[in-house]
């Protein structure tokens, strides 16, 4: 089955750790849906989600090969039920219409006065340029103000994932 990842799952390491058998196929976008930065996490931060845009723009993503089985472990790790929904949605991926499984945000855990961690819009950034999502996009993402996880543990975890990427520069104070 295709997943289609467009925040920090995009990076394939953060990816394959929850889902192992995770493989990239290529670069995916959603025409009229936007990425946005505001569904509440259980770390009282904010996440990403997709919201329908009336430009037609687009949110950009990468699809992933993934062995259905484990679809539960991805639930799990996305929080379906707890402020994600999954649905399958038809996406470009490399130019041509797949259907993928997609987790979006309920409408219950938007708050638009959050902020993401900066080491969560790291791993956004991260799998951007893993991926080669247009450099447009990726300076959107970037100018997505955030602020510094309380949690050193959490911070760290992810420092280090981002490290071993060879995405340690993308780390700022803020991380």
């Amino acid at each position: 089955m295709i997943y289609l990842a467009y925040g920090s799952n995009m990076l394939t390491e953060r990816l394959q750790r929850r889902v192992p058998s995770a493989r990239p196929i290529g670069r995916a976008r959603l025409p009229g849906m936007g990425l946005r930065f505001h569904k509440r996490s259980t770390d009282d931060s904010a996440k990403a989600s997709l919201v329908p845009t009336p430009d037609g723009g687009g949110a950009w993503g990468v699809g992933f090969e993934m062995d259905e089985a484990e679809l539960g472990a991805l639930d799990a790790a996305e929080g379906r039920g707890l402020g994600y929904a999954r649905q399958r949605l038809s996406v470009e991926l490399d130019g041509d219409a797949r259907a993928a499984v997609v987790y979006t945000a309920r409408s219950a855990y938007i708050d638009d006065d959050l902020v993401p961690y900066g080491w969560y819009r790291a791993l956004v950034i991260a799998g951007a340029r893993q991926h080669a999502l247009p450099e447009r996009y990726v300076s959107t993402i970037r100018a997505v103000p955030t602020r510094r996880d309380p949690n050193t543990g959490r911070r760290t975890e992810n420092a280090i994932l981002l490290r071993k990427a060879g995405f340690g520069p993308l780390l700022d104070a803020n991380s």
